[in-house]
């Protein structure tokens, strides 16, 4: 069994998300997002490591709010850097050197699967790199200036999404060729792996694994979430864990 890592990236500015509380720890079903995310990776026997990347404004109140839960639970935080390749730089050189994989995902994706994580954990550990991804169903179109120019074919056109998952020592070399790219066209981890000449696989998804980026979102991840069936509890509740009274 692979030995994994995953950093659960938090530090985004949400501009988008305009709310009162950055995405991350709005309330989605009556648990912050964030927690939601970290939650299914403690149940993992095969997940050894979790860092929480947050922002560094956020320390203090992410501290005193949930930084005991955290800390027993054996999560540890790393402060992140205006973007996101660099938060999370920082937080790979906390993994620890025992570790086979490292898994990145967004705090803002509250509603993953245990199904899609064995998938994409068990593609990872052999073919090096993969991650999860949805097809694109709707017709795209390209736009400039309120007009539509163009219908872009969307045969073989797939939305990213997280975890993606990669051997660690790989990783941490797609990272040591940073000063080599264009910093300004890195969208995701999978760029750096791919800027590598390594192929990336995916574990096919659909619209269910959302991310939070507009408040409306938060109403579509509950109703996703409350439309599941709740798994029987195999022992006593975890500290995230809701009780079933």
């Amino acid at each position: 069994m692979s030995k994994i890592a995953v950093i659960v990236c938090a530090a985004g500015a949400s501009t988008r998300f305009a709310g009162k509380e950055k995405k991350p720890f709005v309330d989605i079903a009556g648990r912050p997002a964030f927690l939601r995310s970290v939650d299914i990776f403690l149940k993992r026997d095969d997940v050894k490591q979790i860092i929480l990347a947050i922002s560094p404004e956020d320390e203090e109140s992410v501290k005193i709010r949930w930084g005991a839960t955290l800390s027993f639970s054996g999560v540890k935080l790393s402060l992140g850097g205006t973007e996101r390749f660099e938060t999370v730089q920082k937080a790979l050189a906390l993994v620890k050197d025992d570790i086979d994989l490292v898994a990145v995902h967004d705090a803002a994706r509250p509603c993953l699967t245990e199904t899609w994580l064995d998938d994409v954990f068990a593609l990872a550990a052999e073919k090096q790199a993969a991650m999860l991804a949805c097809p694109i169903n709707g017709t795209i179109k390209k736009v400039a200036e309120g007009r539509i120019i163009a219908t872009i074919d969307r045969t073989g056109l797939y939305e990213a999404q997280t975890p993606q998952v990669f051997a660690a020592k790989l990783l941490k070399k797609a990272y040591a060729n940073l000063p080599n790219l264009d910093r300004t066209a890195i969208t995701d981890d999978a760029n750096l792996v791919e800027a590598l000449n390594i192929p990336v696989f995916i574990v096919e998804t659909d619209l269910s694994n959302i991310k939070l980026t507009r408040k409306n979102d938060i109403q579509l991840a509950q109703a996703i979430i409350n439309a599941r069936p709740k798994p029987a509890s195999k022992g006593p509740l975890g500290p995230y864990e809701e009780a079933p009274w």
